[in-house]
């Protein structure tokens, strides 16, 4: 082998195979392995050196195996069968060629996903490439770990079902959702499932970097999800100190997007100015003067300030909008009367536009009519 052997003397060779030490031949398989990755080498070279590399994954040593493994993870010289061989080697060894080895095909890699157990799963899940073929499997067979590692790269590719199988086969652990939940892209119909699923934190990301429907933004706002988010808002409605209370929620992560659209929601505006003020590093006076007195400009402009999400603020503009509007009718603000008037505004926003989300908000006004009616009755 001229060209290797220019780089590499005979006794690099001999020691390769009969060095005294692990550590001694792990040193040249090193080097032979940079030498044949990086050196053109001829077609009878090219056989000469696999033959060289298969003696390595031979040795009886972890450290010449884990050497090679190691060096010539990403390398599509490696031959074939010594690439399976050493995928069916102890975890130190396997690893960083399931991890990155160009040489397995997608066949080979699902097999090894259904019979290898969980590290050759997470080895594999951490690829720079995956193939719907591979992520089928991995959600299907897969540990819990994997499926979150998975998840979390998003150079794996997952058809809309087997995301949708992710949420069904995980919907109690909050590792891999939070993984799903944090991809760059995500369906709808995903974003949509897992705003139900997740913490306050991960909703709320979701709310921001996903695009979701008028119906659940809707049923964001009007109170249908989140208890604990709910008594959040009862709470801002009875604080004496809401500077102090949005302070506090701040400081807790707890003061978000979806918080505040709710609070707004229940005709809690004193919590939205806070609420903004707090979030864009503005006094409360002139929060308030750009919500309420700064023409059409003064509220996205604080908003922006605020960080917000830029998708929503069309649903933050009609609960300010129906606010004034209520307070110039002089009617009362109860709960469900500004709900009733929000949903109306929903209905003239351009961001409402599908049939089938008209007939849901038409749908939800008839439902808060109903509950309003026995009130009016005994008034």
């Amino acid at each position: 082998m001229t060209t290797t052997r220019a780089a590499l003397t005979e006794d690099d060779i001999r020691t390769l195979v009969k060095g005294a030490t692990p550590d001694e031949r792990a040193l040249v398989a090193h080097k032979l392995c940079r030498r044949i990755d990086t050196l053109p080498l001829t077609p009878e070279e090219q056989v000469l050196a696999q033959d060289i590399l298969r003696v390595m994954a031979a040795d009886a040593a972890e450290l010449v195996r884990r050497a090679l493994a190691v060096t010539l993870k990403s390398s599509p010289l490696i031959p074939h069968d010594v690439a399976l061989t050493l995928a069916r080697d102890v975890e130190s060894v396997c690893q960083p060629i399931l991890s990155f080895s160009p040489v397995f095909t997608d066949e080979e890699l699902a097999e090894i996903v259904r019979l290898g157990g969980p590290v050759r799963q997470v080895a594999i899940a951490k690829r720079p490439r995956l193939s719907r073929r591979v992520t089928d499997v991995l959600v299907e067979t897969g540990a819990e770990r994997a499926v979150e590692v998975a998840c979390a790269n998003d150079n794996a590719d997952f058809a809309d079902a087997t995301l949708m199988n992710v949420l069904a086969r995980f919907e109690r652990s909050e590792r891999v959702l939070a993984a799903v939940a944090y991809r760059q892209t995500l369906p709808l119909s995903v974003t949509e499932k897992l705003i139900d699923m997740v913490s306050d934190q991960v909703r709320d990301h979701l709310l921001t970097h996903h695009p979701v429907s008028p119906e659940l933004a809707l049923q964001i706002a009007t109170g249908a999800k989140e208890r604990a988010t709910l008594d959040l808002v009862d709470q801002a409605g009875r604080s004496a100190d809401l500077k102090a209370f949005v302070a506090h929620l701040h400081r807790n992560e707890r003061l978000t997007a979806s918080l505040l659209l709710r609070g707004l929601a229940h005709g809690h505006m004193a919590f939205f100015e806070w609420g903004l003020a707090e979030l864009a590093g503005v006094p409360h006076h002139r929060t308030w003067l750009m919500i309420h007195d700064a023409g059409p400009l003064g509220l996205k402009a604080i908003y922006e300030r605020a960080g917000l999400p830029a998708r929503l603020l069309p649903a933050f503009r009609a609960g300010v909008d129906t606010f004034h509007a209520m307070e110039f009718e002089g009617g009362a603000r109860d709960r469900d009367r500004f709900q009733k008037k929000m949903l109306e505004r929903f209905l003239t926003q351009p961001h409402v536009g599908a049939r089938d989300d008209a007939d849901y908000l038409l749908d939800r006004m008839d439902r808060l009519a109903e509950r309003a009616a026995p009130a009016m009755q005994t008034a």
